[in-house]
């Protein structure tokens, strides 16, 4: 080994692909973390709008709605704010990926001359943040099934 200079190729490849998989898997802690805050900022949302709403509900429940209805809609109305927000963050992502696509495509971009997304991975992230919103709407939904309507009438 001392007298005669080798090089292994093998130990190289090895380095680079745990660099890939390095930045794969932040990546993927990134997307995860990212859904994670897009359902809690839903919940957020939902229990403002909840709170908002309290005497509205309460009129709801006093002219006879049910439990299961007040939960339907603030269920019904997370899933309308997610997909509208999750749309519309998937249209803007993909047209930053087109500019930026655009912008290197001038130059020699090499590895980096055409970025793209996987359309199967971004549906994935969206039924992902769909289904995590709607998790973290019951909360909300569960305080608006809960309300007293006598309260929820006084309450200013």
């Amino acid at each position: 080994k001392g007298v005669i200079g080798s090089f292994n190729v093998q130990k190289e490849f090895n380095k680079f692909m745990d660099l890939f998989f390095g930045i794969a898997a932040f990546s993927w802690v990134v997307a995860i973390g990212t859904l994670i805050s897009g359902a809690i900022g839903v919940g957020n949302i939902m229990l403002i709008v909840v709170k908002e709403r309290t005497k509205e509900i309460g009129v709801r429940k006093a002219i006879g709605a049910t439990s299961a209805s007040i939960v339907a809609m603030v269920i019904q109305e997370a899933l309308v704010i997610t997909l509208i927000a999750g749309y519309w963050g998937l249209a803007f992502g993909v047209l930053i990926l087109e500019l930026l696509g655009l912008l290197v495509a001038n130059g020699n971009g090499g590895m980096f001359g055409k970025p793209e997304i996987n359309l199967g991975t971004a549906v994935t992230a969206l039924a992902i943040l769909v289904v995590a919103a709607l998790l973290a709407a019951l909360l909300p939904a569960s305080k608006a099934a809960s309300v007293n309507p006598i309260v929820a009438l006084q309450d200013e």
